[in-house]
């Protein structure tokens, strides 16, 4: 090697000694409890209602602001908005099964609820669902009349949600004339609100909400929880008049499941849904021409 080069050599390696190496990139990590915090999977089977008031999309809203992650089978897409209903095309039993199946055999479902099941064919899979597959008891939401009025369930329908899905219920929670068209009972006061979940629970199902809501009771909205040991517990809350509402049973069922997903016993459950949804409606904004649309 040339004698200068040598030179040059030696000066880079005299001006580099001493100083002190340069660190190691710093690699940063996260805390064990900062990832992979696993939030409680809700299914709702139930009805779609385009305009985003009631049905799956109402469910799959509540479910997400409760901090769940929420999952949906579509029993019906009905034709609707605020103002009602025009139509609706119902899934078939396989249709249904093809949606449920590939979730519950992916997914532990920490709770589940139904909504809208309109046909004989839809009950009747519904209820082999949760007794075949690896699914919790579901908060059963009785669908028969929407806000607007309309019929979502056929009668033979009706019949076999009572005796056969009923029973395989966490719960079972229907409005006021949802509770008198299954047990022919007029409701006017709390009282007959207690002997319709009496005769609702003796349909098999393990603990009965009736929601009071649509018909307030000394200016309150009441509703009436009677649990499998035969415990009634009330929750009242001032009655907000804003007018028909549309999607609170939905809201409420939802939040139930939800609420029950997230490991709280039934009475806690159903406080914090009811909050929920008194909430929902003090704070929600007019659209449409027709029901208030939580």
């Amino acid at each position: 090697m040339p004698r200068e080069r040598r030179r040059f050599f030696r000066r880079i390696l005299n001006s580099t000694q001493g100083r002190p190496r340069r660190a190691a990139p710093t690699v940063r990590t996260v805390a064990p409890d900062k990832v992979n915090i696993m939030k409680p999977v809700v299914l709702s089977i139930a009805g779609l209602d385009p305009s985003g008031g009631a049905g799956i999309v109402a469910d799959i809203k509540t479910i997400a602001a409760l901090g769940c992650f929420p999952a949906a089978a579509i029993t019906s897409i009905t034709f609707q908005n605020t103002t009602g209903v025009f139509g609706a095309e119902h899934q078939t039993a396989a249709s249904l099964r093809a949606q449920v199946e590939p979730i519950v055999h992916d997914l532990h479902v920490a709770a589940a609820k139904t909504g809208m099941l309109p046909t004989v064919e839809i009950v009747a899979e519904v209820a082999r669902l949760f007794a075949e597959e690896n699914l919790p008891a579901p908060v059963v939401d009785p669908v028969v009349v929407a806000t607007s009025g309309d019929v979502l369930i056929d009668e033979d329908a009706l019949e076999i949600l009572k005796t056969r899905l009923f029973p395989l219920a966490r719960v079972v929670t229907p409005n006021i004339p949802e509770a008198e068209k299954l047990t022919g009972i007029s409701i006017q006061n709390e009282s007959d609100m207690r002997r319709a979940a009496e005769a609702i629970q003796l349909l098999g199902a393990r603990a009965v909400l009736i929601k009071g809501g649509h018909r307030h009771i000394d200016a309150q909205a009441l509703d009436v929880l009677l649990t499998e040991n035969g415990i009634f517990t009330e929750f009242r809350t001032d009655y907000i008049e804003v007018g028909e509402v549309h999607g609170s049973g939905c809201t409420l069922s939802a939040a139930l499941a939800a609420c029950l997903g997230k490991e709280l016993n039934l009475e806690e459950a159903v406080s914090a849904a009811k909050k929920y949804v008194t909430d929902a409606i003090r704070n929600a904004t007019r659209l449409g021409h027709g029901a208030l649309p939580l």
